[in-house]
């Protein structure tokens, strides 16, 4: 404990305090990060009662129409966002660089200004020149006179900027390159960011004003900065994608207004980015023929169920360890899926090449996936084909029993809908659709011996 009229060190990218200087970072390991500052702590007084700004009201009085979400006219973002953009919100968008977070917001600016009564769009962006971002919108289409630019890192600067354009919607591209003159540091920095966020929380706050930030990501994928800043923020989304592919998510991490655990999906172009309202088709590959070693399931993102086709291939290894590749899907589980899969279900894999993989760069992590990530190996492995029109649901147990998983008759609705007609569920599924027929597998081997008898034609 630091004690009074001492000084104390803080480091400068975590925010944490020690009693002395050490060269090393005790929370987040960076070094020379430790810096003096002196005793700011202030005396403990008795706070004094005041005069409350406005009195209390019954819940049953307050008025919440001037709370209502207006659309942003991207309604893939406003599913995520639980109808659209709240007076007064502050949401941090965080991706990687060149995911297509400024295209995206370009698209939200546009479409802000374009409609009616929404107001002018601010867009102030601290990475790029106007005349850069300029280009892009045209590129994109995304030109409007109710659109404008401000090239700018000072948050006095983008406070005056908002004084002189009034916008009805303000986007700050991005957090870590502005800075306040008010306090120290370097931008990006804790202090910075800290400060630089609580003066644009405060101005959506006093002024009903929506304000979109962008956030950088560090290399594990988590939000740069202080974790105060998704504290300060009422909506966190992390915009999801492989540069090899052209799918977009955007995933719902924290959610003030709505659901947070709903995505958004779209399709980044040469023209711009586009939502997608039905992307169950990008995951699946359609072959005129039943291919061995391809297993469909049924997986669940927020509260959208989405088609996903897995792929496995089984080949002899020329290693004294075979190799085990995966892509889209979680290692660890798809390791303890081949293990039961040897054990349980008399697919001999020890010598054996295995690799699998998903279609579409989806990233599938639930469990509700290891049924058809076993069918598709044992499909591999024997060379014969499943039946294009089944569905696996179920997750895998190290006893080799196939266990429930939620929402079965919400997945199984989506796969009628998309044509098919038979499927491998786990015991006890609840109500399910009509237009389907369900098999219920109570364990591995029973699964790997049920989808003999489902037509592949």
């Amino acid at each position: 404990m630091v004690k009074k009229g001492s000084s104390s060190y803080r480091c400068a990218e975590c925010g944490l305090e020690v009693a002395k200087w050490v060269g090393r970072c005790p929370e987040c390991q960076a070094w020379g990060t430790i810096e003096e500052r002196g005793d700011t702590r202030p005396p403990i007084a008795r706070v004094a009662a005041g005069a409350p700004s406005a009195p209390a009201r019954p819940i049953a009085d307050v008025d919440v129409e001037s709370s209502r979400a207006r659309p942003t006219g991207v309604s893939e973002l406003d599913r995520v966002l639980g109808g659209g953009l709240v007076p007064g919100v502050v949401v941090l968008l965080a991706g990687e660089p060149g995911v297509g977070k400024s295209t995206l917001l370009l698209e939200v600016a546009y479409q802000w200004a374009a409609a009616d009564g929404a107001g002018a769009a601010l867009y102030v962006t601290g990475e790029e020149s106007a005349g850069q971002v300029r280009l892009r919108a045209e590129r994109t289409s995304n030109v409007h006179g109710e659109m404008y630019l401000a090239a700018e890192s000072d948050l006095s600067s983008i406070l005056g900027h908002v004084d002189d354009v009034k916008p009805g919607l303000l986007i700050v591209d991005s957090v870590q390159t502005m800075s306040s003159p008010q306090v120290d540091g370097a931008p990006g920095g804790v202090t910075q960011v800290r400060a630089v966020t609580a003066g644009l929380v405060a101005l959506a706050k006093e002024r009903g004003l929506p304000v979109v930030l962008v956030g950088h990501v560090t290399k594990e994928g988590s939000v740069a900065g202080p974790r105060v800043l998704e504290h300060l923020v009422d909506v966190v989304l992390h915009f999801e994608g492989d540069r090899h592919s052209t799918l977009r998510m955007v995933r719902g991490v924290k959610n003030r207004f709505g659901a947070a655990d709903e995505i958004g999906c779209f399709e980044l172009r040469d023209d711009g980015i586009t939502g997608v309202p039905d992307p169950s088709g990008l995951f699946l590959n359609r072959h005129a023929e039943a291919v061995p070693g391809t297993a469909v399931t049924v997986t669940v993102e927020g509260k959208r169920p989405l088609l996903c086709e897995v792929q496995a291939l089984v080949g002899r290894s020329h290693l004294n360890q075979p190799r085990r590749a995966v892509s889209g899907l979680d290692s660890a589980r798809v390791s303890m899926v081949l293990a039961v899969l040897e054990k349980r279900g008399g697919v001999l894999l020890g010598d054996k090449d295995v690799y699998t993989a998903t279609v579409g760069g989806m990233k599938v992590t639930e469990p509700a996936v290891d049924l058809a990530a076993a069918l598709a190996v044992s499909s591999a492995f024997s060379d014969e084909a499943l039946s294009p029109r089944l569905v696996a649901i179920g997750e895998v147990g190290l006893a080799g029993e196939v266990r429930r998983v939620t929402g079965v008759g919400r997945r199984l609705a989506e796969a009628v809908r998309l044509g098919f007609t038979h499927a491998l569920v786990p015991p006890d599924p609840g109500p399910l659709p009509e237009g389907i027929k369900a098999l219920e597998v109570g364990d591995l081997a029973s699964a790997v011996h049920a989808v003999k008898y489902v037509p592949v034609k």
